[in-house]
């Protein structure tokens, strides 16, 4: 299959703040989000995209445009609904301090498929939803483009903490295990037999060995050659 690179929106006033901010309209990225998503569209610029699919939240937008400001191509850029943030309900703009004193909280961190926010949605939802995406995008990018394909998906932490926790064969009861960073870059390619993940949550690092990603093939035994960057290809 394709390869998809997990891209979480940079810093935002709420993240600053300490606000959940969940589906709230109108949170951007403040000055470091826009700085560290700037950082990420640097580093995919060696990267000739596909495409760049968003959540329709402002701060993925915003994260997405600066990562295609850097491309030379012509992405497509559809926006993604099922990868929007989570709907945390009545939690929604509520300081992260004051949650931490609900009783819902540990379950939270411990046991997330058994979550239902209040007037929100259900953790277990959230996954499925975001994962039948990334599936359905990935597919549909290799049917166009070939298995060489390399395309982006902007969106949030809980979100892509999730799609990680299903590559890695996970229960969702772990996912809080995974860190995901603001502009922080994660790797999951789909192949016949499994997903492989081959990176996360990074935020420097040469990703130009992308561009010349072949199709997903089987685990080497003893962990192989590892990628070789296109510029010391070229030395």
């Amino acid at each position: 299959m394709a390869t998809v690179i997990l891209v979480r929106h940079g810093r935002t006033t709420a993240n600053a703040s300490g606000l959940l901010a969940g589906r709230t309209a109108g949170v951007l990225l403040d000055e470091i989000g826009r700085d560290q998503a700037a950082s990420a569209g640097s580093r995919l610029a060696a990267v000739p995209l596909v495409g760049v699919v968003s959540s329709p939240l402002e701060r993925c937008r915003q994260t997405a445009q600066l990562i295609l400001d850097l491309q030379t191509g012509s992405p497509v850029t559809p926006v993604e609904d099922d990868l929007t943030e989570c709907d945390y309900g009545d939690w929604q703009g509520r300081t992260l301090s004051d949650l931490a004193t609900e009783a819902l909280w540990p379950v939270v961190q411990t046991q997330p498929s058994a979550v239902t926010f209040p007037n929100g949605e259900a953790m277990a939802t959230m996954q499925s939803r975001s994962v039948a995406a990334i599936r359905r995008h990935d597919a549909a990018f290799e049917a166009q483009h070939g298995p060489g394909a390399v395309w982006v998906a902007v969106s949030h932490g809980d979100i892509i903490k999730s799609i990680l926790a299903d590559a890695l064969g996970m229960h969702l009861d772990l996912f809080q295990r995974i860190n995901v960073g603001p502009a922080s870059v994660s790797i999951v390619r789909y192949g016949n037999s499994r997903p492989t993940v081959h990176a996360t949550n990074t935020d420097a690092g040469d990703l130009s060995w992308l561009a010349a990603a072949g199709p997903a093939a089987d685990a080497p035994v003893g962990g192989g050659a590892g990628h070789q960057p296109q510029h010391a290809a070229r030395a």
